[in-house]
């Protein structure tokens, strides 16, 4: 059941932007990734999506993603929504 759905922009430096990042949080922690818009290069990229889940399993999956280097913030500005 998910109860949280958090509106993110991650943004990958060199290293996680090759990794299977996204498949990984799905693993991890039973969260559900809707990718809203993106632009991934070899060496370096960023990411819009909601992360869906329970309130404790999105923190984790941030928390994560933030460990492996990837910069998690909020997309202002961003006209996808919905």
């Amino acid at each position: 059941m998910t109860d949280t759905n958090r509106h993110v922009q991650l943004s990958f430096p060199p290293g996680p932007a090759t990794e299977p990042v996204i498949s990984e949080i799905v693993k991890r922690f039973d969260v559900v990734p809707n990718i809203r818009r993106a632009a991934i290069q070899d060496h370096s990229g960023w990411m819009v999506c909601d992360i869906a889940g329970t309130a404790q399993a999105v923190a984790d999956a941030i928390a994560w993603m933030e460990s492996i280097g990837v910069v998690v913030s909020d997309p202002a500005g961003d006209i996808v929504a919905g």
